[in-house]
């Protein structure tokens, strides 16, 4: 075996300790469940075995399913096939309850998905007392739920309460609450672990699970008949409905714990494994794992790094800026044990951007999830200065000064003066041209953007933006900075907006486009969030303020003359500015803002915009989704972007693009080729240029060929709104 050792001892307690090959986690695949079925057998067949112990020669227990494996399998595996990967799976849980032998799982680390399901399978489960000993189970978070008899055996346990918050949030918990929940029986310290276990052991328990007994009755027979059950239900029902657009996998969980809750054990399996197949030949599984675990973990293991230049590693950084990015660029800096410069015009102003970090850290404390003392570490490393000498020695640079082409060069070459020849330059701005900005760099070479996200401290992404001079050298020493702070990187190529600001904006413009042609403000915010976007348009433009996106296009028209189509919303947000409503901080815009009451939409927009019928609801959805892919496909056309799983990281995680698509590129994939190309022209004739396909795109729509290999649409008309 391959995956595991079985020891047997003179008393009779067998240690069955799962420990895969080559590998630093132990995973749930083929290969596993092949040698979990061999060892099983031996047991069960082994008289002189009294108990069996199911621990791991890893610091973790178990991370859970294999998702590489199950990725390839997307587009080749029929709903039977998933059916019949849960069902072995399944079964071979099965095989250990009904053994004959009692087991106890000894969890020495995390345990989750189907890691965990292994241990609820065991008769006893016995947890190390160590805050990183995470237990759970989050399949809904890749579009899917547990598979080999999660949500039957976690709602038995706990009742169906708890389980369907643990199921639905996908929430994982500290060995202290597992213990409340009642979803581990014992905490023990690491050294009590083997001997906890054996202690059990040694009581005799009855291997015989409760469902096994004859004459057992499942916890919920008469089903919706019990008024306080029917509530409880009927309230998880409409919280899913609110949250969960399209997303399927909390409705097959409900589903499957309400059923499964109502049945004998084995047809309660078999209800759960016919939800999982049905969630795992599903699109939306495929777009949530291939971009949130795949890609991700592939973009941070260094996937657009350039080959053959040694590994870099950040010491001294200076941030010149201490804004609120400067703050935040500061702070992830400190935390990955970085020395961090702090620049800005005076001390005090320095000072005020490391007290950000004193704040964060603050909450942290009150949490109890950070130490006083490893907080003063993390500020200790923070100078706050206004002085450039302090700047000698820094191996990187960030600046993050205000959005200003001639501020921006005037502290490039006062760090210039002062910094090593072979430090990077990187420039946080979000939409100024690398190349553009690099000009005022004596060495253009070894400048770059790094455009982090608001807050630093909270958003994951960093768009890495090459410039026409910028070398391989320096993407790779600023992605290693990257890796240095734990984000996830995508490199774009230099043009106006890069990539995420770019086609951020197409979101918000048509937005303004929609409430422009008569569209009720409401259902314009509602359509949006009915597609899985976070906020509304006019809500983030708020936000925003109307300046920004409108100096924007005030550049662009400057800049490129008629060359340049403004967007659509242009004219929706110079009407509110000319009425002196421009955003949040200007006291409102398309929502007013009362104080010490909730915000509200402004009641002024009847008059300035009225309201007029022709619209639907599914159109506008359509419109939102269709818009930003459109122009990330012109992104990739432009080669700004040069992968699709760039794409998909950057809308995700940069603005909150639904997660169900898998991204804007998969969400083409997704829907088809073909049929998008078919469906934006149509949307084209209706709404304008912005929606018309390309001769690029046309002409990969005319072969079928898609962004990733053997793309085929397999989406439900729910899933695509046309």
């Amino acid at each position: 075996m391959q995956n595991m050792k079985l020891e047997t001892n003179a008393d009779g307690f067998a240690i069955l300790t799962l420990d895969a090959a080559g590998q630093t986690m132990n995973v749930v695949n083929d290969a596993f469940i092949a040698d979990m079925e061999e060892a099983t057998a031996k047991i069960a067949s082994d008289e002189s075995i009294k108990g069996v112990i199911l621990t791991s020669g890893k610091p973790a227990f178990m991370a859970g399913a294999d998702l590489t494996q199950l990725v390839q399998g997307f587009g080749k595996l029929t709903t039977a096939e998933a059916y019949g990967f849960s069902q072995r799976a399944t079964a071979m849980h099965r095989a250990m309850e009904q053994s004959g032998k009692p087991w106890v799982a000894a969890i020495n680390g995390l345990a989750l998905g189907g890691g965990f399901e292994l241990a609820l399978a065991c008769h006893h489960r016995i947890l190390v007392d160590n805050p990183k000993a995470l237990v759970g189970l989050p399949e809904v978070n890749v579009g899917l739920l547990p598979g080999s008899g999660g949500t039957v055996r976690l709602a038995i346990l706990v009742g169906f309460k708890k389980a369907l918050d643990l199921l639905l949030t996908g929430r994982t918990v500290a060995p202290a609450e597992a213990l409340k929940l009642g979803i581990v029986d014992e905490v023990v310290p690491a050294d009590k672990l083997i001997d906890a276990a054996r202690a059990w052991l040694a009581t005799g328990p009855d291997p015989v699970r409760p469902w096994d007994v004859k004459g057992w009755v499942p916890p919920q027979k008469k089903g919706l008949t019990v008024p306080e059950d029917s509530a409880a239900y009927m309230m998880i029902a409409g919280s899913i409905a609110q949250k969960g657009y399209n997303m399927p996998a909390p409705q097959a969980i409900l589903s499957a714990v309400f059923e499964g809750q109502q049945l004998p054990f084995d047809k309660a399996l078999s209800v759960e494994s016919k939800y999982f197949a049905k969630l795992l030949t599903s699109p939306v599984s495929r777009n949530i794992i291939r971009t949130t675990f795949i890609s991700k973990l592939a973009a941070e293991k260094g996937a657009r790094r350039p080959e053959g230049i040694a590994k870099s590693e950040v010491k001294k950084v200076g941030v010149l800026g201490a804004g609120m990015m400067g703050a935040g660029i500061a702070f992830v800096s400190a935390n990955a044990g970085i020395e961090v410069v702090l620049l800005d015009r005076d001390v005090p102003t320095a000072e005020k951007g490391k007290a950000y970090s004193a704040k964060v850290q603050g909450k942290l404390i009150e949490k109890g999830k950070l130490t006083q003392d490893k907080a003063d570490a993390v500020l200790a490393r923070i100078t706050p200065t206004d002085d450039y000498a302090l700047l000698e020695g820094c191996d990187m640079i960030v600046e993050a000064v205000f959005e200003d082409t001639a501020i921006k060069a005037e502290t490039t070459k006062k760090a210039e003066a002062v910094i090593p020849a072979t430090a990077v330059f990187a420039s946080n701005t979000s939409t100024l041209p690398i190349s553009a900005l690099a000009k005022a760099s004596q060495r253009p070479d070894q400048f770059i953007g790094i455009h982090f996200f608001s807050p630093v401290d909270r958003m994951g992404l960093v768009e890495v933006i090459v410039g026409a001079q910028t070398s391989k050298e320096t993407l790779a020493r600023a992605l290693d900075y990257i890796a240095q702070l734990r984000k996830t990187p995508i490199v774009v190529n230099d043009s106006r907006g890069f990539y995420t600001s770019r086609v951020f904006q197409t979101l918000i413009h048509e937005g303004g486009a929609m409430l422009d042609e008569g569209v009720p403000p409401a259902v314009i915010e509602n359509a949006a969030k009915a597609i899985g976007m976070p906020v509304g348009p006019l809500a983030l433009l708020d936000e925003l303020t109307f300046d920004l996106p409108l100096k924007i296009v005030d550049q662009a028209i400057a800049e490129e003359g008629d060359k340049y189509t403004p967007p659509a919303g242009v004219p929706a947000l110079r009407r509110m500015k000319a009425l002196g409503r421009s955003g949040r901080k200007t006291g409102g815009g398309f929502y007013d803002y009362p104080e010490g009451g909730k915000k509200h939409l402004w009641a002024g927009l009847a008059d300035e915009f009225p309201v007029k019928g022709g619209w639907d609801i599914e159109e506008l959805k359509q419109r939102f989704l269709y818009a930003q892919a459109m122009e990330t496909a012109r992104c990739l056309e432009e080669g700004v972007l040069e992968t699709s799983e760039d794409a998909d990281l950057g809308s995700i995680y940069g603005w909150g693009f639904p997660a169900w698509t898998g991204g804007t590129i998969s969400y083409i994939d997704t829907v088809g080729i073909e049929r998008f190309v078919s469906e934006a022209d149509r949307l084209a004739q209706k709404h304008g240029p912005r929606f018309l396909p390309s001769a690029w795109l046309r002409a990969k729509a005319a072969k079928g060929e898609g962004f990733y290999p053997a793309a085929k649409a397999a989406v439900a008309e729910e899933l695509a709104p046309a």
